[in-house]
């Protein structure tokens, strides 16, 4: 395993653009800092929700772009400030300079979020359910319904619909034409005049599974057709110019559906409202739509160039209070409804300051961090060779083969996932000492708890890991579990803490199961360590073994006595509690023989011949006595 993760590094620095050494968060290497203020065009439109609202945005992007580690806050209650480790790109940069817009257009093509096959139409493929929303007038009136989406033609199906050929045979090298198919469009949702062969190209080549095309951005051109992802990467559009700017939106909000006999539904619905500028526009954009099929029925809702719902018309609302529902719950309606709201707000933010800006603890609190790690280190290192002599060693070793792994899956991390590695962070690398040196004393102790039982250590080594097995999982389990919860419920650098400790408890399983269990075992089968060496850590009488050991066929041992069976040197059995906790059956009758052995008196040599003495007490010779 060692080999592989760093052959996969060496090979990455060799073809790719991977490092040995991990990735350092902006605490450690310093980054670019840009403050974002906001120039609202009427006065008191800039809240705390508008701030927390574009922080979410930028947010989005910067994590969507790969960027780990970045600190987005507020300042003053008024600007933004995003700071990005490291040296970022420009695209980054630009991700977080532009400013996020809102606006609806119509739907053109809809598709599946795949690149489309060379010589397919992807308006010819089946239409993905990626957003089976539908708007209605708010007060519960229902016009006719648009066809379900299992149904519906496609927009390839109408003549007048049909996008134009991406390429001619005889041009198959040239550039896609960038030219609409006629002189002026009969409406927005005119596919022929917008879906160029260049727009086709662009649609066919998008690829919204990666996430490197979801990360927002700037709109296109309000005139024009635009090709857009949705924002989870279920499907992908050709939309139509800007019909209704997000201005325009004076609500929205998230709750139960009501009909119009005023009974509640139980069905999420986001009811939103436009301003008295924006109604008659709606009212002649579900006009439109109302009478197409899908998907040109269809207006999208995008905010910071990416699709967040495309619902379909089922009838005119001529009031501006509209009605999105579809399969929503409570948390998916709240967040369209907030995402509405922000993009109904006139405000954008320019770029006030832009610098780099140094580490804020810098390379001196590194160091201390691993001077720390590695004082502690050498005190597990000093106390496991006190307690376990030579034993020891393999404490240390398995220090050793998590701390390899453990920094080769974080270099391989900061290649692959862009992961950056923090003080606090390095903080949970220090702790990991602790929980991972544990795991070793657990089995050790378990083994000499066995080897007072009287096992041989083979089968010492065997029970004994039975035995920690289960108590190491189970500590295990609860620190992988407090940094699930520290992680999914903490902010900013504790993350950082809460993600180190949950890879190192991993790291501790695999070192344990993988490296620590296989050494003990090849040990055990030295002489070494099999005869209870004074210096291995396995003495018995270190261990406070005191009794005989069985060691089969009916046999004991005394402390010092060697513990093979085979051994035919005569040796002094000393005194043994006869039923002592711990002997199994056979043991106390071994013992028992050898307690009867050593307590019978030594009996007299019969005599020979002729006649002896008489006894001393007068009686005759061969009298019972």
């Amino acid at each position: 395993m060692v080999v592989a993760l760093f052959a996969t590094l060496l090979a990455g620095t060799r073809w790719g653009d991977a490092a040995l050494t991990p990735n350092l968060a902006l605490d450690l290497e310093g980054g670019t800092q840009v403050i974002l203020e906001p120039v609202p065009e009427v006065a008191g439109q800039v809240t705390s929700d508008t701030i927390n609202q574009a922080i979410a945005v930028i947010r989005q992007r910067v994590d969507a772009s790969g960027v780990a580690e970045a600190e987005i806050t507020s300042q003053g209650g008024d600007k933004i400030v995003v700071a990005l480790p490291g040296r970022p790109s420009e695209a980054t940069l630009d991700l977080v300079r532009t400013s996020a817009q809102m606006e609806f257009r119509p739907v053109l093509v809809e598709g599946s979020p795949t690149p489309a096959s060379a010589g397919t139409d992807p308006s010819a493929e089946p239409t993905p359910p990626a957003d089976d929303t539908t708007a209605a007038p708010a007060d519960g009136a229902t016009g006719d319904p648009a066809a379900p989406a299992d149904d519906a033609t496609d927009a390839a199906a109408d003549p007048a619909a049909t996008p134009e050929p991406a390429a001619t045979d005889g041009a198959a090298d040239a550039a896609p034409s960038d030219e609409p198919g006629k002189a002026a469009p009969d409406s927005p949702s005119d596919v022929a005049y917008y879906v160029t062969p260049a727009v086709q190209a662009e649609f066919d080549a998008l690829d919204c599974t990666l996430p490197e095309n979801r990360t927002g951005g700037a709109p296109g051109d309000p005139d024009k057709a635009f090709v857009a992802c949705e924002q989870e990467g279920l499907a992908k559009y050709i939309l139509g110019p800007v019909e209704i700017p997000g201005a325009d939106i004076k609500s929205a909000t998230s709750g139960l559906g009501v009909s119009s006999s005023g009974v509640q539904t139980g069905e999420w619905v986001v009811n939103l409202e436009f301003t008295s500028a924006g109604t008659p526009k709606f009212t002649e954009v579900t006009t439109r739509l109302s009478g197409q099929q899908r998907p040109l029925n269809q207006f999208a809702v995008v905010l910071d160039a990416l699709v967040i719902s495309a619902p379909s018309v089922n009838a005119v609302i001529p009031n501006g209070q509209a009605e999105i529902s579809g399969t929503f719950t409570r948390q998916t309606a709240a967040n369209l409804a907030n995402q509405l709201n922000f993009g109904s707000l006139p405000v954008s933010f320019e770029v006030q300051s832009e610098q780099q800006i140094s580490a804020t603890l810098g390379s001196e609190q590194l160091q201390k961090g691993l001077l720390a790690g590695i004082f502690g280190l050498l005190l597990v290192v000093v106390y496991s060779l006190f307690q376990y002599r030579t034993l020891g060693l393999v404490t240390v070793a398995s220090l050793l083969v998590a701390a390899v792994v453990t920094y080769g899956v974080i270099a391989l991390l900061s290649w692959l996932q862009g992961y950056r590695l923090s003080l606090p962070g390095v903080a949970g690398l220090i702790v990991a000492i602790g929980i991972t040196a544990d795991s070793f004393i657990v089995y050790f102790e378990r083994i000499r708890d066995e080897l007072r039982d009287g096992r041989s250590l083979g089968a010492a080594v065997d029970k004994g890991w039975e035995r920690a097995r289960r108590t190491i999982l189970a500590s295990d389990a609860v620190n992988f579990t407090a940094a699930i919860v520290l992680y999914l419920l903490a902010v900013g650098g504790v993350r950082g803490f809460a993600f180190t400790l949950g890879l190192t408890t991993i790291v501790d399983l695999v070192v344990v199961f993988l490296f620590t269990h296989p050494l003990m075992t090849l040990l055990a089968r030295t002489r070494f360590f099999a005869d209870g060496h004074p210096a291995s850590g396995l003495d018995p009488r270190r261990l406070g073994v005191d009794t005989a050991r069985y060691v089969g066929r009916g046999r004991v041992t005394t402390p010092g006595q060697r513990s093979k069976g085979t051994s035919d040197a005569p040796t002094t059995r000393e005194p043994v509690t006869v039923g002592a906790a711990g002997m199994t059956i056979a043991e106390r009758r071994a013992a028992a023989r050898a307690a009867e052995a050593s307590a019978t008196p030594p009996q007299d040599d019969p005599p020979t011949t002729g006649t002896t003495d008489a006894p001393a007490d007068g009686r005759p010779e061969g009298s019972d006595r």
